[in-house]
């Protein structure tokens, strides 16, 4: 996914500062796909260079608001609809666990005990997130809906790296083979 499609998408939704936007970046979808604020409003003016946004208005300390044009709604629904997906996923985590063999197995299993926990309680939040919108809490918009299906795929997502990591405690390196 590429920032401008997601601020795109989100500027769909209706009009937004840089600021707002970051949040809901982060509202949203956390640590699976961050976006910083210089990132941010850069893309904005890419986008309003392109004509898939516009200002519509400027607040105190010259605070934009932009919201998406008819260019830029057509050019979100072509990234859905046209564009090949990227599956790409880029998790530390498991680049990192290509080379346990060179922890310490106490240190490995302080570690793997830690990653556990992190997921567990991430795969928590996003539980607790979707019980709210199952009771309504955020409404029955299109958005909201769809934002309940992401939010799965977070619980889903951190719950199997929560699993991983307590099975990687059971098995070599993080528990030495009776071989070596």
């Amino acid at each position: 996914m590429s920032l401008r499609h997601g601020l795109l998408g989100l500027l769909a939704e209706g009009p937004a500062s840089g600021y707002d936007l970051a949040r809901r970046f982060t509202e949203v979808l956390g640590s699976i796909w961050p976006a910083q604020h210089p990132k941010i409003y850069a893309e904005l003016g890419k986008l309003a260079g392109e004509g898939l946004v516009e200002v519509e208005s400027e607040g105190p300390r010259r605070r934009k608001a932009y919201r998406i044009t008819d260019a830029g709604l057509a050019e979100v629904k072509r990234w859905l609809t046209e564009v090949e997906i990227d599956h790409t996923m880029r998790l530390q985590p498991l680049l990192r666990s290509l080379f346990f063999w060179l922890m310490d197995a106490d240190d490995l299993q302080r570690h793997l005990e830690s990653e556990a926990r992190f997921y567990s309680e991430l795969a928590e939040q996003y539980r607790q997130y979707a019980a709210a919108k199952d009771r309504g809490d955020f409404g029955y918009s299109p958005q909201t809906q769809s934002m309940r299906v992401t939010v799965e795929a977070g619980i889903r997502l951190y719950s199997a790296l929560a699993e991983w990591a307590e099975w990687a405690q059971t098995v070599p390196p993080a528990k030495p083979s009776k071989d070596h």
